[in-house]
Formats: structure tokens, sequence, C-alpha cells
């Protein structure tokens, strides 16, 4: 049964998120796997729009901080809304880096790097099966 507590936080069972996502994102938002470079949907998408969350729904990025990093994955250069995008370290695969979650529902998103274009400097590396886009 979906719940939302009073922190706003989504919480479900693991056979809730297997049910209402696709086997990809589940792999990605719930498993944090990775997609495969330049396979996602919205690695070349140029539509002007807001990216949600695929598994709640919460804002997290803009069309408008969308750029080409040519790394593979959708990239940002900030999040849409101070707060809906949640930062941890990641130790994983022998590497230190910044994992990126939605702060509503914790699903991986990616990874935050400092190699982005200005005004951030940042690029978020997002993966598309973590991501709906709603055109504008």
């Amino acid at each position: 049964m979906s719940d939302t507590k009073a922190s706003g936080k989504v919480v479900k069972s693991e056979a809730e998120w297997r049910r209402e996502l696709t086997p990809m994102q589940y792999a990605v938002l719930r498993e944090k796997a990775t997609e495969r470079p330049f396979s996602g949907e919205y690695e070349h998408e140029h539509r002007r729009g807001t990216y949600t969350c695929a598994g709640c729904g919460q804002t997290l990025f803009e069309s408008d901080a969308k750029f080409d990093s040519g790394c593979g994955w959708p990239s940002f250069t900030a999040p849409a809304v101070d707060g809906h995008v949640d930062e941890e370290r990641d130790f994983s695969h022998g590497m230190i880096r910044t994992e990126v979650l939605c702060s509503k529902c914790n699903g991986h998103l990616g990874h935050v790097f400092n190699d982005g274009p200005g005004p951030t400097g940042l690029r978020y590396c997002i993966n598309s099966a973590a991501l709906k886009l709603q055109p504008k």
C-alpha cells in the first residue's frame, strides 16, 4: 500500500515499485543501476519542458538547464527546485562520486560532477529511465 508520510516522502513496498515501474526504471531507481551510455530516451531530447521523477512525479530538472555534455546521459546544470534532489557520497565501483537521489521517493537518478558549464560548473548526469518529460 502506497503511503506518503508527513515528511512528504513516498514510501512503497518493493512489490509496489515493481508493479508500477518498468524493469529498467526499477533497476535504475530502486537498485541503483545505470543505463548504457547513449541508449536512454532523453539523451538527445530537445523539446522544452520539465523533467519529473519517473518514480513519484516530483519536479527535478527544467529543459533550460539541459545541455549536451557528450557523456551519453542527459545532463543538467542544476535542479529545478532546491531540495528536490538529495546528494550522497558513492564509493561503489572503486570510485568516489556524488550520487543524486530524488528527495521525495529516494530513487537513484545518477551522479553529479564538477565538470559542467557555467554558471554552476556542475554536470548532473541523469539516467533517462529515472525521468519523465512533461513537454511545455
